[in-house]
């Protein structure tokens, strides 16, 4: 006997699950249901199988194919327009010539399907339908049976005034092709309301069977989760994936779970996921395929789809996650959410109970959702961050996703350009540079590839090669999970915030230009671009000076790239090195904190007797120092440092800084006779004021980063440590004399959480409100006082106002950062 799959259902009242995947591919216990079915009509014996299709209609084809993977035989029918139940089957009519079984593709059971056909065979009946007594039959089709099981009446939707019987119609059914008499071809029909009535009003001989075992509809969210709950409490009897490690708990091929990890069964956890130290996984939690869960993540009552990422601390009461989902820091869905696939909510965001998030919509960081979220997206992610483009290693930032990022870059150049690209040591990173040197040639763009070197190499080799460009990957600073992808421009300074909206355009409109066969870009490895950088650097100092200081050093290497570049500097300034960590090692550099490894350097300076030591970041970009007394410099004092040595031995010199650095460093500067140049928080502007500025000699950020414009616009901590080597051989004066000499600097910072829409509101309010005062507009807004200033400054990729603050003393900085936080969140309120 062949076997019909009724697969052609939206399930619209499973959104927004279904919102871009037919119901019966749903995972149930990690695997579709239509597969559920599809095992169960083979256990019995039902090798021909007919499917009926409707909504996305090649997505079963493709998951199914001919069946010979399920080893059964599958056709199918496909409706152009919506038929119902019967008219489906009857579209398939050309397969069925011989009494058939008909079940839906998208419900759960067990239900002895060789029991209906011998009922329907003793019967002699034209139809023989599986019945099942539900406590509630409200949102069922009730049929009443006389004593012989011949149907007396049908009743769909009852009322409860209605309910004269407990026994449902559950959709499975056996049918002799007579019954094709009674289903008009190419009109909507449906079995329970048209056909059988037809048949039972005829006459006709229609049988029903009360079935044993287990039967759900799984048409609602809330059936969806009990559905998994049965499943886990073995209620029904189905093929459940992996292996059965303890009581109730299944794990999948190739899954890790930490033994710090804590799983309360019954819970199923998927092929390949991963469950860090200190998460909890307790009873019917259900992980799909390849799902992350991060340490102190706890989940209960919940499934989650394939490929979802759930960051640390997260917490899923009773909620749904749709497949490649990412959940950030500290997020909460909590008893009823519903999150589609493809989104994204960001750290401390709260999904209230019931709220439902449909496909590829984004949560702010820090929102609180009261309400469901259909068309809008309520603060979509940028695509570029303050250092570029960065995500999750293969969750955010896929293969598919760099290749068709640099598509969209070699699309904002001309056809034949060439582009400079290179990464740290991680797998990561090399993996995602490959797909991005791919997406850059698919584009027509050479690549001019330098492999595993620092970020200022690279800066070095677009300006010095001419090339058009440049592109890094690297790991993100402070997060050793995700990647950033850098891009350049033909200065080698990062793009600017029109190339950016540019990028970004051609990213989000998938609008790439696809050069022909001919034009396909070519790949080069040029050769010593190290040498190179180094000759070119070590020619804007006078090299000769230094070796007479006598200078004795400790560097530490970060684990970075830069172990390749430094030995051939440092061995030309005749210092004594002791040098730290000196070659590339991802997971040291993964791990990297320049206050750990200061206090180490710091020790080191302190018994060697050392005039300084320096941490260098693994990107090579950053520069951390230790005086010759073993003190670690913050590095606002390392900031204050340069701005001392540079003001007072170069004339007229131009300082560039950004607006939120302590008024000290104008001060130093003003007594020297230097000019301070104020720029923008951002990177990007500091680089653009560096390079395009007259007269700008030094420009630095408050994170260690300083840029001698001499030889390269940008951060760069080898150039960096060689300038201060030649400034302090110039002056004859020790590092330590020049920190114990700089003026005391009191600074607090403060934020505040503010939606988006709202921040433009604060701004215009802050400027209103300080009407009296001297304003600086730089960037944000610094409201200059007697004794200090406040700046406000909102963040450009999270909700949240920044507030800094300088004062006469802590306490009054403390203060003043206060009152203005508190000023913000009153025009919030």
């Amino acid at each position: 006997m062949k076997a019909v799959i009724m697969a052609g259902g939206e399930g619209t009242r499973l959104r927004p699950l279904t919102s871009n995947q037919p119901k019966p591919l749903m995972p149930l216990a990690n695997r579709p249901m239509m597969e559920h079915v599809v095992r169960l009509l083979k256990s019995h014996g039902f090798e021909d199988i007919v499917v009926t299709l409707a909504f996305l209609p090649q997505t079963i084809r493709t998951y199914f194919g001919d069946g010979s993977e399920f080893g059964v035989r599958m056709v199918y029918a496909t409706e152009e327009t919506p038929l119902g139940t019967a008219g489906s089957v009857r579209n398939a009519r050309d397969e069925l010539d011989e009494p058939f079984l008909v079940i839906s593709g998208d419900v759960l059971t067990d239900i002895d399907l060789s029991e209906l056909v011998a009922v329907h065979e003793r019967k002699g009946s034209l139809a023989t339908l599986a019945l099942k007594a539900m406590e509630n039959p409200l949102e069922f089709g009730i049929v009443i049976v006389r004593d012989d099981g011949s149907i007396e009446r049908f009743l769909e939707k009852p009322t409860w005034g209605q309910v004269f019987s407990d026994t449902v119609n559950t959709g499975i059914y056996v049918c002799d092709p007579a019954v094709f008499d009674y289903i008009p071809e190419g009109e909507q029909v449906d079995f329970s309301s048209d056909v059988f009535p037809g048949l039972l009003a005829d006459g006709k001989p229609i049988f029903g069977h009360v079935a044993e075992g287990y039967w759900e509809d799984v048409g609602t969210l809330e059936a969806y989760l009990k559905a998994h709950r049965d499943v886990l409490d073995g209620k029904v009897a189905v093929d459940m994936p992996g292996f059965r490690i303890a009581e109730g708990v299944w794990l999948g091929e190739g899954a890790e779970v930490d033994p710090a990890a804590k799983i309360v069964g019954p819970a199923i956890i998927g092929d390949y996921c991963r469950v860090e130290a200190g998460a909890q996984l307790r009873e019917y939690s259900v992980l799909g395929t390849n799902v992350m869960v991060r340490a102190d993540a706890f989940i209960e009552r919940s499934v989650v789809h394939d490929n979802a990422y759930i960051s640390q601390s997260v917490i899923l009461r009773g909620s749904v996650i749709g497949r490649s989902t990412d959940l950030r820091a500290y997020a909460r869905c909590e008893e009823g959410v519903v999150v589609g696939d493809n989104c994204f909510v960001g750290d401390h965001a709260v999904v209230n109970p019931g709220v439902k998030v449909y496909p590829f919509k984004t949560v702010e960081p820090g929102a609180i959702i009261n309400s469901s979220i259909v068309w809008e997206s309520r603060g979509a992610r940028k695509l570029f961050s303050r250092n570029g483009v960065t995500g999750l290693a293969n969750v955010d930032m896929t293969p598919e996703f760099a290749c068709r990022l640099a598509m969209a870059y070699a699309t904002t150049m001309k056809k034949g350009s060439t582009v400079t690209t290179s990464r740290d040591s991680s797998r990561a990173a090399r993996a995602l540079k490959r797909a991005v040197m791919a997406g850059l040639n698919a584009g027509g763009v050479d690549v001019t590839d330098l492999e595993m070197s620092p970020v200022p190499v690279t800066r070095f080799h677009v300006r010095r090669s001419q090339g058009q460009g440049g592109v890094t990957v690297r790991l993100a600073r402070g997060d050793p999970q995700s990647v950033t992808v850098r891009f350049l421009d033909a200065d080698g300074t990062d793009v600017d915030e029109a190339a950016q909206r540019k990028i970004e355009r051609f990213f989000d409109r998938e609008d790439f230009r696809r050069a022909f066969a001919a034009d396909i870009g070519d790949i080069s490895y040029p050769a010593r671009a190290l040498e190179h950088y180094s000759a070119a650097m070590l020619a804007t100092v006078d090299v000769g000076l230094i070796p007479g200081a006598g200078f004795r050093l400790v560097v530490d290497h970060g684990y970075g790239s830069t172990s390749v570049v430094m030995p051939s500097v440092l061995s030309k300034l005749g210092a004594d090195i002791l040098s730290v960590n000196p070659y590339a090692f991802t997971a040291g550099a993964a791990a990297f904190d320049p206050k750990v490894h200061g206090e180490r350097v710091a020790g080191l300076v302190r018994s060697s007797g050392a005039h300084l030591g320096a941490i260098i970041d693994p990107d090579g970009e950053r520069l951390t120092l230790v005086d010759d007394d073993g003190h670690l410099l913050s590095d606002e004092e390392a900031l204050l440092v340069l701005v001392t040595l540079v003001s007072s031995q170069v004339r007229d010199a131009r300082i560039a800084l950004p607006v939120s650095v302590s008024s000290a460093a104008e001060r130093i500067a003003a007594e020297a006779g230097a000019e301070i140049v104020w720029t923008k928080v951002s990177a990007t502007h500091i680089m653009d004021v560096a390079e395009a500025t007259e007269g700008v000699v030094l420009a630095c950020s408050q994170d260690g980063g300083f840029i001698f414009p001499d030889f390269l616009p940008a951060y760069d901590a080898t150039a960096s440590l060689v300038h201060l080597l030649e400034l302090l051989a110039r002056s004859g004066v020790r590092l330590s004399k020049i920190v114990a000499g700089l003026p005391d600097v009191h600074m607090a910072q403060d934020s505040v959480v503010t939606p988006w829409e709202q921040k433009g509101l604060v701004m215009r309010r802050v400027v209103e409100a300080a009407k009296d005062r001297e304003v600086v507009l730089v960037d944000g807004v610094k409201i200059l006082h007697e004794d200090g200033w406040a700046l406000i400054l909102p963040d450009p990729d999270e909700p949240v106002t920044h507030v800094w603050a300088e004062g006469s003393s802590d306490a009054a900085a403390r203060h003043l950062a206060q009152e203005y936080a508190r000023r913000i969140g009153q025009l919030l309120r």
